[in-house]
């Protein structure tokens, strides 16, 4: 007899996706705030346990096809006849792997109907598994409102979180009935799985309107698009809007930013919605999940608090999560760095003048601000994030550009933060620590000083910003080494798939990549090696090299789950396919020679073949009736085969079989060979006589005693 055994699996996603908030509406460039986090009402873990779904149709269809991929679609549909709310239904395709589902309404909502869930008695609905797509049809509330001080949360009307029209200062999202900004509906997911499934999820719009996911636009819109070192932009105008800045300037400054910030956390897809002002919106803009966001159609470029790259900067901000991103007193880093970058890019890149910049940190600088204390944020005034938090920052970039004579940035520290932020919290312990590392004691003993206590810096002049920010920098190159990528030990196969590198590794196998550094400058200075998987950096490496020298780095990634994944270093990527076991089918198995004598070694070899139309990747056991004798991995391209081999030797005469998938073959030890036994399935027969033989042997042996 044989046993099954089946690992059982229980993953949980629950969607609690960060949202940044620019400052209220017609605050202008005083003290009002340009950025701020909200997430949904009821969440209860990070974005970061879900994937966010590259929306390209050939992405898609990947998805759509992929036997291991748990994939979600939400379609929403406007209500015309009832502002204030509309319809969400979200339909689930469900891999053979998987063996049950939960989902917990996360968002507030009315649930109308269901096809293949029932409701339990906690309120989550579970699969029934009467059909392998089973949907959730509901009504959910569009009119969201929030901007109660630094955290902006709006009150609740009752258990189900809607936020109360009215409260806190104006909308943050909002249906009209001609048009609506809201946001996509989030739910809890928790599956069983007798193999390791990956987890997409898409949504759409059925009638006018577009979504990136995270924000949906309901209403006639026109579309512009850029894309941008690998990103790709999207600016979406309603009808409704009158869009102050023309959509080829808004463009170029988003592109500013995405080229001024190499700080790792670079998303697929910036989602930008320019909102029409006939409502009274709370924040002039918010940013909300992964890379969508929204900003007032009024909003000018050639100001300091430049709010489209204020949101922009969010977008690039990994620790920047209502639930898990930054510790208490690192919770000002969130604001202030928006509104530093959005600032700075806009100098550098000429919207507006020194004079411009300097007074607007200088409000920094002014009570009640002034008095507040960073790491404190219960003692802040409204927008202490947003006014002191700039200048400080600020004031510590520009300590750090002259410690080091212009090698180290405040970017450094960013990308570091970044690179840390899948591992938990931020700290102001990891935000001293990267500052010490970068610039010494001094610039982590300033930051002490003006985040721990009640001391402010004075604003800097020109003469003194010119002797920091324009000194001459190092350049350095990266990209994918020459050499191949590896799986545990072993070099890996990668191919060319129209124009773009790719491969496909196993789940859950370490995955290293060789990283080509080049200093091209002609000034010596320290590098940041980034490893980049969808958008998050997973590890990095830092180092120095002289003018015209090169080195190469090695970075890993052990991929979680099954799918389909962008890795990225300096501009380059390359796509890999993450797949389980049952992404391939071994074809045939022989053993050669298949008749020795003890002890003598046998090499078995199998041919694999891609069981879909994906590269397939695994870990393939090879077993003798003594267990799992050797682990092969192995890589396959559709329409290919690909052989493993694996040598083994058995100690004692008799006849042993050995399998491969579902492939098996029998070796001859020290006897007839095994060409002339009869095929009996499983370990049963062969196994089966060397047992009678052993028992006699040991039964005999023991009459002897």
């Amino acid at each position: 007899m044989s046993y099954r055994v089946v690992a059982v699996m229980v993953f949980l996603l629950v969607a609690s996706l960060p949202a940044g908030v620019a400052g209220a509406a017609g605050s202008g460039s005083t003290a009002g705030a340009a950025g701020d986090r909200i997430g949904p009402a009821g969440a209860v873990a990070t974005v970061d346990d879900e994937i966010v779904v590259d929306r390209s149709e050939q992405f898609a269809t990947s998805v759509a096809s992929s036997s291991d991929t748990l994939h979600r679609a939400t379609t929403l549909r406007q209500l015309p006849d009832e502002p204030g709310e509309f319809e969400a239904e979200m339909t689930f395709e469900l891999p053979d792997p998987v063996t049950g589902l939960e989902v917990d309404i996360v968002s507030p909502g009315t649930v109308e109907s269901t096809d293949g869930f029932e409701e339990t008695a906690d309120g989550t609905y579970e699969w029934t598994e009467t059909t392998d797509t089973p949907s959730i049809r509901m009504t959910v509330p569009a009119d969201r409102t929030g901007y109660e001080g630094h955290h902006r949360v709006g009150s609740t009307n009752d258990s189900t979180g809607t936020l109360s029209a009215g409260s806190g200062g104006g909308y943050s999202f909002v249906d009209t009935g001609e048009w609506g900004i809201v946001q996509v509906p989030q739910v809890g997911l928790s599956w069983r799985e007798t193999e390791s499934v990956g987890f997409e999820s898409t949504a759409t719009v059925d009638g006018p309107g577009a979504t990136g996911g995270d924000i949906a636009v309901f209403g006639e819109v026109t579309e512009h698009e850029r894309t941008v070192d690998g990103e790709r932009h999207r600016l979406v105008v309603p009808e409704a809007a009158d869009l102050k800045e023309s959509p080829e300037d808004v463009l170029e400054t988003l592109a500013a930013g995405s080229d001024a910030l190499e700080v790792g956390e670079r998303p697929d897809e910036l989602f930008v919605v320019a909102a029409p002002t006939d409502v009274e919106w709370g924040p002039r803009g918010l940013q909300y999940g992964e890379g969508d966001a929204w900003v007032r159609a009024d909003a000018p470029i050639d100001e300091p608090d430049n709010v489209w790259l204020h949101e922009y900067v969010h977008v690039r901000q990994a620790f920047a999560g209502p639930q898990d991103g930054v510790a208490t007193e690192t919770e000002w880093l969130i604001e202030a760095q928006a509104e530093y970058y959005a600032a700075l890019i806009s100098l550098e890149k000429g919207l507006i003048g020194f004079d411009e910049f300097q007074r607007f940190l200088e409000r920094g600088e002014q009570s009640p601000y002034a008095n507040d204390v960073l790491v404190e944020p219960n003692s802040w005034e409204d927008e202490t994030d947003y006014v002191k938090g700039p200048l400080v920052y600020g004031e510590l970039d520009r300590q750090l550009r002259l410690e080091t004579d212009g090698d180290r940035t405040l970017e450094d520290v960013f990308r570091e933060l970044n690179a840390r932020a899948d591992k938990g919290t931020v700290t102001e312990s990891d935000f001293l620590g990267a500052l010490e590392n970068a610039g010494g004691t001094e610039v982590r003993e300033s930051a002490e000083r003006y985040t721990r206590t009640k001391a402010v810096p004075s604003t800097w002049d020109r003469s003194e910003h010119e002797a920091a920010f324009d000194q001459p920098i190092s350049t350095m190159e990266y990209r994918f080494a020459t050499e191949s990528i590896s799986v545990g030990d072993e070099s890996w196969k990668q191919w060319d798939r129209d124009g773009e590198t790719t491969t496909a590794v196993p789940v859950g196998e370490p995955v290293t990549v060789p990283v080509a550094v080049e200093n091209v400058g002609d000034r010596d200075g320290t590098y940041d090696a980034t490893l980049q998987v969808d958008g998050s950096v997973v590890d990095h490496a830092q180092g120095s090299l002289t003018a015209g020298d090169r080195t190469t780095e090695r970075l890993e990634w052990t991929p979680p789950q099954q799918g389909v994944y962008d890795l990225r270093v300096g501009s380059e990527t390359m796509t890999v396919f993450v797949r389980g076991p049952s992404s391939v089918t071994v074809s045939d198995l022989a053993v050669e020679p298949d008749d020795v004598d003890p002890g003598e070694s046998v090499t078995a070899t199998a041919t694999v073949e891609a069981a879909d139309d994906r590269p397939g990747a695994a870990v393939l056991p090879v077993r003798t009736p003594e267990g799992v004798a050797a682990e092969e991995s192995v890589v396959v391209r559709p329409g290919e085969t690909a052989t493993l081999e694996s040598d083994l030797a058995f100690d004692e005469d008799g006849y042993y079989e050995v399998a491969v998938g579902n492939q098996k073959t029998t070796v001859s030890v020290g006897g007839l060979p095994a060409a002339q036994l009869e095929e009996v399935p499983g370990f049963g027969a062969v196994t089966a006589v060397v047992a009678v033989f052993v028992m006699l042997v040991v039964s005999l042996w023991r009459r002897r005693l």
